[in-house]
C-alpha cells in the first residue's frame, strides 16, 4: 500500500525505454549484423510524430530516458505494488513487412525485457510482442514467452497491420491464449492511415489516434465472435481513455437495430436478436473486456454508470508524459473525488488490474 496515498496501487499500463543495442545484441547472427550497421531495431511509430514541433514534460524538463533504476525509484515514491512493462518504440512493430525479421526482433525484444527487468525485480512484469505478421510464429512466441519468459501475455498493435484485429487470419493467436490462460493488450500509439495523416497540429492528432485505433479493433473483435469462440480470452484496451467505448456502445446500438447482418448458423458473432450494449457488457460483468485508463478521464463517472467499474484499471503511462509528482497528484485527487465510490475507487487502482493480469490456467 502507498504510504503516502493509503491506497493499494497497480500499475497496469507503464512503459520501458527500449535499448535497441542490448536487443540487437539478442538477434540471431545474421541478423544482428545488418541491425548493427543500421542501429535500429524498429519502423518509426508514424510520420506524424517526428513532423512536428512538440515537447512533452520529460524533454522539457531535459530529463533523462528512464531505466530500471528510475522505474524502480518510481514504484518506490509512488508507492505503486507493480507495473506491467510496455514498449515504446515498439508499439509500431506492426509496421514491420518481412515476416522473418518481425520473428526475431520480437523474439528479441522479449528476451531483452526480461533479462533487463523481469529477472531484476518481481515488481516488474512484461507484455510480450509477437510476430503477428506470421500468425503460426506469433503462436509459438506466445507461449514461449508466457511459459518460458514468465511473462503475462502479449501486445497486440492497434495500428499497422494489413487486416484489423478481428480478422481471421489472427484466431490461432486468440486459440492459443485462451489455451494458455494469459492475457492480451491492444495498446494505442501510431496514428497514420487514420484519416490525421495531413493535420498540421499535432495535441488533435495525438488525442485522436490513440482511441480510434481501439474503437475499431474492439468492434471488429467483438462483431467477429472472438470472445465467443474463445470463452477465456481477456483483452484490454489500452491509452486511449473511456469515452471512446460509450462512443462505441451508442453507435453500435443504433446500427444494429437497423442494419440486418446475416450470421450463418454455427458461426459467432453478435446476432440480430441481440443487444450490442448489453452483449458488451456482459463481457464487462464476466471480466474478459478492459479498459486501461487514467484518473482525469472526465466521462469516468458516467461511463461507471452506465457499465460498472469491472472494466477500468490505472495506467501511469510511465515515463512517456507524465512524472512522479504528475501521477501522485492524479492519484491523490482520484482518492479524494466524490463522484465515485470507495469500491470504484480500489477497482480502477488495483482490483481489475489483479484481475486481467491473472493467468488462467
Amino acid at each position: 500500500m502507498s504510504s503516502t496515498l493509503d491506497t493499494r496501487i497497480i500499475d497496469g499500463d507503464g512503459h520501458i525505454t527500449e535499448d535497441e543495442p542490448g536487443i540487437i545484441a539478442r538477434m540471431e547472427p545474421s541478423y544482428r549484423r545488418i541491425a548493427e550497421q543500421n542501429t535500429l531495431v524498429f519502423p518509426p511509430l508514424d510520420h506524424l510524430h517526428a513532423g512536428r514541433a512538440v515537447e512533452t514534460p520529460p524533454r522539457r524538463d531535459g530529463r533523462p530516458l528512464v531505466g530500471p533504476k528510475g522505474w524502480l525509484n518510481f514504484l518506490d515514491d509512488v508507492g505503486i505494488d507493480w507495473t506491467v512493462l510496455y514498449p515504446t518504440k515498439a508499439l509500431a512493430y506492426g509496421n514491420i513487412v518481412s515476416l522473418d525479421y518481425a520473428a526475431v526482433v520480437c523474439r528479441a525484444y522479449n528476451d531483452w525485457l526480461s533479462d533487463t527487468y523481469l529477472k531484476l525485480d518481481p515488481r516488474f512484469k512484461g507484455m510480450a510482442i509477437i510476430p503477428m505478421q506470421d500468425p503460426e510464429e506469433a503462436v509459438k512466441e506466445l507461449t514461449r514467452a508466457v511459459e518460458e519468459l514468465g511473462m503475462m501475455g502479449a501486445m497486440m498493435p492497434s495500428n499497422g497491420l494489413p487486416q484489423p484485429l478481428g480478422s481471421k487470419t489472427y484466431w490461432p493467436i486468440y486459440h492459443e491464449a485462451d489455451r494458455l490462460g494469459c492475457c492480451l493488450a491492444v495498446h494505442g500509439g501510431v496514428h497514420d492511415r487514420f484519416g490525421l495523416d495531413h493535420m498540421n497540429m499535432y495535441v488533435p492528432v495525438h488525442a485522436l489516434g490513440h482511441p480510434w485505433g481501439l474503437v475499431v479493433n474492439c468492434a471488429n473483435i467483438v462483431y467477429n465472435g472472438v470472445f465467443d469462440r474463445y470463452p477465456k480470452v481477456r483483452i484490454a484496451f489500452l491509452e486511449g481513455g473511456i469515452a471512446w467505448l460509450l462512443f462505441l456502445l451508442e453507435r453500435l446500438h443504433a446500427s444494429h437495430e437497423t442494419h440486418f447482418q446475416y450470421i450463418p448458423d454455427g458461426e459467432f458473432g453478435i446476432r440480430e436478436e441481440d443487444d450490442p450494449t448489453e452483449y458488451i457488457k456482459k463481457l464487462i460483468d464476466d471480466g474478459r473486456l478492459y479498459l486501461g485508463i487514467e484518473t482525469e478521464e472526465l466521462t469516468m463517472p458516467f461511463a461507471i454508470k452506465t457499465v460498472g467499474n469491472r472494466p477500468f484499471f490505472y495506467s501511469s503511462d510511465f515515463p512517456h508524459e507524465v512524472t512522479n509528482e504528475s501521477c501522485k497528484r492524479d492519484i491523490r485527487e482520484l482518492m479524494g473525488s466524490n463522484e465515485i465510490t470507495a469500491d470504484d475507487k480500489a477497482a480502477l487502482l488495483y482490483a481489475n488490474a489483479e484481475r486481467f493480469y491473472q493467468r488462467l490456467t
